[in-house]
């Protein structure tokens, strides 16, 4: 059942997207560069999404709104253009990179553009700037995936398929057989490690080594999962509930993936949306960029996100992506991450990582 309601959801999602949009935004003009870690397929989505909503406003980058690129690639990118006393002007108007402790630093840096949300304490579920500089838009989730059709050969070997993020790394028999992305340039799976190791201590990467964890994309990834090469993986939920949905849609249902909600906690990391500061902006467009900001925190904008794959920011959103679970549910069991710890301690944690796993 909980399957059926979810594909009705996509169907509506899906024609609520071949259906042009009642442009609301046509005062909205100008030129406007979005940097984002969203997946490239997402991207392509919300990016006539956008068309759609602003008429007049100008894609910036090659016909399109965004520059995409994973989280430690975009983050070094914006590092380089600040150039080495930071202070100077960036390719892009507005940020949505994955992972939220770079929002501190860029306010810290003077990077940032603050603008107001009405009623953002009763809109949002998640915290945001109390100076307005930033706001979650997206919500990323942290889980383990799985291939069913082979958990019987694994348990034949004596190996479990992990349950929870403690087991995934701590039962010796997963060794040479998880995998997870690399903290190193993933933001997503850095976010996941300051989580884990704040609840398990560094100890947790004593073991992902012991484990032998393998550092490698999704695809990859979901590719040795689906092999048999691996048993487990520590992945974002999206990538594991678009290809669930794109053979549903294909009429080929994948049968060698699903998903496990850990059972010692989530790790939801809500993704933020920045607005550059207008003197260091690539088009001192700031109205239109908070016209942007605005919409991806509407329910249209949010609807968006769920058809990406992601779980939506707002408070009164029932709906949920495809074939996934309540938000409201994986909330109330969020591990959660120390924002503060995971920017003022990136250097160390990463030294750690490295010394500990990559060594």
């Amino acid at each position: 059942m909980k399957k059926v309601l979810a594909m009705l959801l996509s169907l509506l999602l899906a024609v609520s997207f071949c259906v042009p949009a009642l442009a609301v935004n046509e005062d909205v003009e100008g030129e406007l560069v979005i940097y984002t870690s969203m997946y490239k397929e997402i991207v392509d989505m919300m990016d006539q999404a956008l068309k759609a909503e602003f008429p007049n406003l100008k894609p910036g980058n090659d016909g399109s709104f965004f520059f995409q690129a994973g989280s430690g690639s975009l983050i070094t990118k914006i590092y380089g253009e600040m150039g080495p006393n930071r202070d100077q002007a960036l390719g892009c108007d507005l940020f949505m990179v994955a992972e939220p402790s770079f929002s501190l630093e860029l306010k810290d840096y003077g990077y940032l553009h603050s603008f107001k949300v009405e009623d953002a304490d009763n809109l949002l579920r998640f915290p945001y700037d109390s100076e307005g500089y930033w706001y979650p838009m997206r919500v990323c989730n942290m889980v383990l995936a799985c291939n069913p059709e082979k958990e019987q050969d694994f348990a034949a070997r004596g190996i479990k398929i992990p349950k929870s993020f403690h087991d995934f790394a701590y039962d010796p028999s997963l060794k040479n057989l998880i995998s997870m992305g690399d903290p190193m340039t993933s933001g997503t799976s850095y976010a996941a490690v300051v989580a884990l190791t704040d609840k398990y201590g560094e100890e947790y990467l004593d073991k992902l080594a012991a484990n032998s964890v393998m550092r490698e994309s999704g695809s990859t990834a979901i590719a040795k999962l689906q092999s048999g090469e691996c048993a487990a993986l520590m992945i974002l939920e999206e990538s594991i509930l678009k290809v669930l949905h794109d053979g549903d849609a294909a009429g080929t249902p994948v049968t060698n993936l699903k998903v496990i909600y850990p059972e010692d906690g989530t790790v939801l990391i809500p993704s933020t949306v920045m607005i550059v500061a207008e003197e260091l902006s690539k088009n001192v467009n700031t109205d239109a960029a908070e016209a942007v900001a605005r919409w991806f925190l509407t329910p249209a904008g949010q609807e968006a996100v769920l058809k990406g794959y992601m779980h939506s920011v707002l408070k009164n959103m029932s709906e949920i992506p495809y074939d996934s679970v309540s938000t409201d549910e994986l909330i109330t069991k969020d591990i959660g991450v120390n924002w503060e710890r995971a920017y003022h301690d990136r250097e160390k944690i990463k030294n750690l990582w490295t010394e500990k796993v990559t060594q």
